[in-house]
């Protein structure tokens, strides 16, 4: 099933609640909720606060994407806020499968993330322990870039190696996602399609409803 998780680190944060129920109305059904610390990437974003606000106003599931150096460290304040998958980059954490074991322990719902220079053989030992692998198709911490084309081999090949285990995961594509190449990130085999400002300019329900025409 292929799913559209809009990144509200593009949203107008003084309208932030709204803009949120405006994109679940018009068919979203992840919303991609990055938290950046300043450390592991050079940008500061949001955190549990801000998380824990939000899902007071909607019951969309909340796709929450570390960017944070050490995430074991916070696993169970994010699961209290309200994260239904915690995702975490590989890069992070010297200890990826107690991460992941932490995360499951709290039923949450696990992604392992894969930045633009890190290869798709860097997940392939934890595939039968996760729910999702994103590949970041630009470099984490800034929005507004534009997709590197060559990360679309390391979706090819993530999706490969799951079918080759016989695994049915998610694979999620992040990272410079517009309604003009969308198409190609799903031909690769990514069915979460994450999107910032190619939603939350402009008019947000048409451009959601635009991403989930050619999402089928």
């Amino acid at each position: 099933m292929n799913i559209l998780s809009p990144s509200i680190l593009a949203a107008d944060f003084s309208r932030l609640g709204e803009q949120i129920r405006e994109v679940e109305h018009a068919g979203a059904r992840y919303l991609h909720i990055d938290v950046m610390d300043g450390v592991f990437v050079p940008d500061i974003s949001f955190g549990m606060p801000v998380i824990l606000s939000v899902r007071k106003c909607s019951d969309i599931f909340f796709d929450v994407h570390l960017m944070i150096d050490r995430p074991e460290r916070y696993i169970k304040e994010f699961a209290d806020c309200g994260a239904n998958l915690i995702n975490f980059h590989v890069e992070a954490t010297q200890d990826i499968v107690g991460t992941i074991q932490k995360i499951r322990f709290l039923g949450k719902k696990v992604g392992i993330t894969i930045s633009p220079e890190t290869p798709a053989s860097a997940v392939e030992p934890y595939l039968k322990l996760v729910d999702m692998v994103l590949v970041m198709t630009v470099k984490p911490g800034f929005g507004g870039q534009k997709l590197i084309p060559r990360c679309l081999d390391k979706v090819r090949e993530v999706r490969a190696m799951a079918l080759e285990k016989g695994l049915n995961i998610d694979i999620e594509v992040d990272g410079g996602i517009r309604v003009d190449n969308v198409e190609l990130v799903l031909e690769a085999g990514a069915n979460v399609i994450v999107a910032g400002s190619a939603i939350f300019q402009n008019r947000i329900s048409d451009n959601v409803a635009r991403f989930l025409e050619k999402m089928g």
